[in-house]
């Protein structure tokens, strides 16, 4: 600044630089020059008033502009490490420039808070930030965040009036929409004071503003002991039903809340009605009738009325409907008992005891043990509230009222007018039958008549539980001897009504359907045999087929009733009724007697009748029960028709039967077959049977057929029988046949029969072999055979070397040559094969290309030597065989020919060739 300005701007004052009077009282006379008090000393400038050269841009600054926050704001930023008092003086005058900045306002009175961090409160600096509250609320009154940290400034120096009367004003200042800010720091504060009262009346001035908090408030209630006013404020929550809890309670939870607490605390509760809260409860919440009922015993108990509680107990055990509501109903009246027998005893034991005290004692303990008596029948009252009409529940009660015939008879009639027969659980019947039996065992007939008499005009949801009754009603009579009586109220009972009905008619009562039950008319059936005449029983038996209320039994009883008496043919005529009233499979039951009493009744004297019969079963019956029919039309030709006419029934019936049952049908064909006509006549048998069966039984009977024809001596026609077979034989699955075949040739076959069938065997083999779903099957299958082919040793060979191979396929094939050496005892003839020297030279030239020259080992030349004896072994050239071992391999040693000529020797010996030359 030019020397010439600084001369006229910097006056100097008398005070030494300091503030005037007028300054600091924002006087008027100061002007503009009082914001600025420098001066020149000796060429340097000094301190004056706590300003230094480097305020002086700042300060002019502010000349320009004194209403500028942000000048103002700048300065402050700068002297922000100077001194405290220079900081301050600062934001005093800048205040005063501009008294309703919020931005100064809040900064100045947080840097002073912040200078009196740390000291102790009751110093004065606290009490000057605090003016400067009051002056900075003067401007700022509508600024909720000055009140908030004014408040809080409050609260830390403990000035609790002070702080009242400030959070006050705070709410009086600021619009209610802001007052959301302040309550939470006011209730903190008042909550934390050891004063609940004047908590109290905050919280009610609080909840006028938001009644949705009564929570908290209720939870500050139970905190500081005031549970009158907690239950008052509680029941008005419950009752409010627009109120929604902010901690995700329910309605009954805070029910639940409300109980528990006027219930433990009757003697601190008096505002409230508790015994008509608790039952109003009991209408609300009828899932939570038990504990709600507990709750109010219990206030009773807390309160010291005793029989009050025992009559709210007993009244809960009685009105309960759940068996959980009951068990916690229960339990605590037990434990009730107990405690009160226990509370006696001890004052017995403390004061002494008396007569009357122990006449007490003794009825405490008569009322607990009858209350443990009783629960069971407490239980099923309950299962009976819960459900009337449970039918099995009313017969247990019975049995717990054993040995008690008035409560028993009670019961039952309580139990036969409360049942509704169409909502009834169980059987509604059984309650009058067992009445009447209660009557009964009692010998007290006429009673029980008149149960019974009762019982049949009931209106049943089936007609089966009228017929029930009906039954018992005739049984009673029948166990003592009144047999006219039974058939009387049984013929009652079937007695067509004035409007017939269909049995399921459920329109109708079941008073009219009766008269088609077949239980009923069964019952009278059975009586009319035993009791009535033959016209009777006839005549019930034709109303039962006529009512076309029939089962095959009731049919199969008539005609044996009429058979027994001697109507064969009215007997048959009943079967006949029977068949036309029923269709397959129902009717097989009489088909089957029908048929078996006319073959026992008239033999062959009526053949063709018989047929008949025969035939108009067959016609449209079942596969599942044409077997019986067959054989026993079959077994009818045999003993009294035509053999051949047996033949046709059995043909007729392996293609009638199920698939299943046509092996077992073949096989009773051979059989029968063989007997009559012979062993030949069932050549055809078997080749159809063959032919039809699947291919598991079709393998049995060609290897029947097969030892047929050997034991016949056709030899031939067993050899095809056999290669036809082989076509369905796998030889890894079927090992069994193949080893048959192969005994087969053995005994009857040479040389050239048994390189066929190898030959057939590899051919099916690998026919196999190139079917996936042969392969997959044997691949699940873990049965393998070695049955004497060089091809068997292939498959899992892999990865051994060839010389292993070859003594491998050696120690085979001497093992087959061991089992296929003929008996000399036998006299079998082997004819030497004219394509066996070709064989050689090919095995040779084989032999060759597989093993190098040189690298021979004795076992190799084993295995060359044994396979070509294999070839040659029925020929009586011995000299000639071991030249031609010479020609084959002439790179064998001298040690490899003499054992080789050696084995063949010893082997030949067995041999009788004298026959062959």
């Amino acid at each position: 600044m030019p020397e010439e300005w600084r001369s006229v701007l910097v006056p100097i004052f008398k005070n030494k630089g300091h503030v005037s009077k007028n300054e600091r009282k924002g006087g008027q006379d100061s002007g503009e020059t009082s914001n600025v008090v420098w001066f020149r000393d000796s060429g340097t400038e000094k301190k004056t008033g706590g300003r230094e050269d480097d305020d002086l841009p700042y300060e002019e600054e502010i000349i320009r502009n004194p209403y500028s926050v942000k000048c103002w704001m700048r300065y402050i930023e700068f002297k922000q490490n100077g001194p405290k008092s220079t900081l301050n003086m600062i934001y005093e005058r800048a205040l005063k420039e501009l008294p309703g900045s919020y931005k100064l306002w809040y900064n100045y009175l947080r840097e002073r808070r912040k200078q009196v961090k740390g000291k102790c409160i009751t110093e004065p600096a606290y009490e000057e930030v605090n003016n400067c509250h009051e002056r900075g609320l003067v401007f700022m009154h509508k600024m909720p965040r000055i009140w908030l940290d004014y408040c809080q400034f409050l609260v830390s120096q403990c000035k609790i009036t002070r702080s009242r009367r400030t959070f006050d004003r705070a709410l009086r200042a600021l619009p209610v929409t802001q007052h959301p800010r302040i309550w939470p720091l006011y209730l903190r504060f008042v909550r934390n004071l050891p004063l609940p009262e004047t908590a109290i009346r905050v919280y009610r001035r609080y909840l006028k503003l938001s009644p949705e908090n009564a929570e908290e408030y209720i939870d500050y209630l139970r905190s500081v002991g005031r549970l009158d006013e907690a239950a008052v404020r509680l029941a008005a929550v419950v009752n409010d039903e627009g109120f929604v809890s902010k901690e995700g309670k329910s309605n009954y939870q805070l029910w639940h809340e409300l109980c528990d607490l006027i219930s433990q605390n009757p003697d601190k509760v008096t505002s409230l009605n508790v015994g008509a809260i608790i039952r109003g409860g009991l209408t609300r919440f009828t899932d939570q009738l038990g504990k709600l009922w507990c709750s109010l015993a219990d206030y009773y108990i807390r309160s010291g009325h005793f029989e009050k509680a025992r009559d709210v107990y007993e009244e809960a055990i009685l009105t309960v409907v759940t068996v959980r509501d009951f068990t916690q109903v229960f339990d605590s009246y037990a434990q009730f008992e107990e405690s009160m027998i226990a509370a006696k005893m001890e004052t017995t034991a403390e004061m002494g005891q008396d007569e009357d005290d122990d006449i007490d004692l003794e009825l405490r303990l008569a009322r607990f043990e009858q209350l443990i008596a009783r629960r069971p029948l407490l239980l099923n009252s309950v299962l009976l509230r819960q459900n009337p009409h449970n039918v099995h529940e009313w017969h247990k009660r019975v049995k717990l009222y054993e040995g008690n015939p008035r409560q028993i008879i009670n019961t039952y009639t309580e139990a036969v007018q409360t049942v509704d027969p169409v909502k009834a659980t169980g059987k509604p019947h059984c309650l009058w039958v067992f009445f009447a039996k209660f009557y009964e065992e009692n010998e007290q007939l006429d009673d029980a008549r008149t149960i019974f008499e009762k019982a049949t005009k009931v209106n049943y949801k089936q007609v089966d539980d009228l017929a029930a009754v009906w039954c018992e009603y005739g049984e009673m009579e029948l166990r003592h001897e009144n047999y006219e009586q039974a058939l009387r109220i049984l013929r009652k009972a079937t007695a067509i009504p004035s409007k017939k009905a269909e049995y399921f008619d459920s329109s109708e009562p079941v008073q009219n359907r009766v008269y088609k039950s077949l239980k009923v008319w069964s019952m009278l059936a059975d009586l009319e045999e035993s009791l009535g005449t033959f016209q009777s029983t006839k005549a019930v038996y034709d109303r039962i087929i006529d009512l076309r209320i029939a089962t095959p039994q009731i049919i199969i009883n008539y005609a044996m009733f009429l058979e027994e008496h001697n109507y064969f043919e009215e007997s048959f005529k009943a079967y006949e009724r029977g068949i036309a009233l029923f269709r397959w499979p129902n009717v097989y039951d009489i088909w089957n007697t029908y048929l078996t009493k006319f073959i026992d009744r008239y033999g062959g004297k009526k053949l063709e009748r018989a047929r008949d019969l025969f035939e108009q079963a067959l016609d449209g019956c079942p596969a599942k029960f044409a077997k019986t029919i067959y054989l026993l039309y079959a077994k009818l030709e045999e003993e009294y028709g035509l053999a051949r006419h047996a033949m046709a029934v059995y043909e007729r019936a392996t293609q009638a039967v199920e698939t299943e049952e046509r092996h077992h049908m073949f096989n009773i064909y051979i059989k029968r077959a063989a007997e009559i006509y012979g062993v030949t006549y069932t050549r055809a048998i078997y080749q159809k049977a063959i032919e039809v069966l699947p291919d598991e039984h079709a393998r049995e009977m060609c290897l029947r057929f097969a030892d047929m024809e050997s034991k016949l001596g056709e030899i031939d026609r067993a050899r095809a029988i056999y290669s036809y077979c082989s076509q369905i034989c796998d030889p890894r699955v079927t090992a069994n046949f193949w080893q048959t075949w192969k005994e087969f040739e053995i005994r009857h076959g040479n040389e050239d029969t048994i390189r066929e069938m190898l030959r057939i065997k590899r051919s099916v083999q690998a026919t196999y072999n190139t079917q996936v779903n042969f392969m997959s099957s044997q691949m699940l299958k873990a049965t393998t055979s070695s049955t004497g082919t060089v091809s068997d040793l292939a498959p899992g060979q892999i990865g051994i070397d060839d010389m292993k191979m070859l003594e491998q396929k050696a120690q085979q094939l001497a093992a087959e040559a061991e089992q296929d050496k003929p008996k000399p005892k036998e006299k079998i003839l082997f004819v030497r094969s004219d394509n066996s020297r070709s064989e050689l030279a090919e095995l040779a030239k084989q032999t060759q290309q597989v093993l190098p020259h040189g690298k021979l080992k004795t076992h190799a030349c084993s295995f060359i030597f044994i396979k070509t004896h294999l070839l040659i072994a029925f020929s009586p050239w011995h000299l000639q065989r071991c030249s031609l071992n010479r020609r084959v391999c002439p790179q064998l040693s001298l040690e490899g020919l003499k054992m080789t000529e050696r084995f063949l020797t010893d082997f030949c010996k067995d041999k009788d060739y004298s026959l062959l030359l």
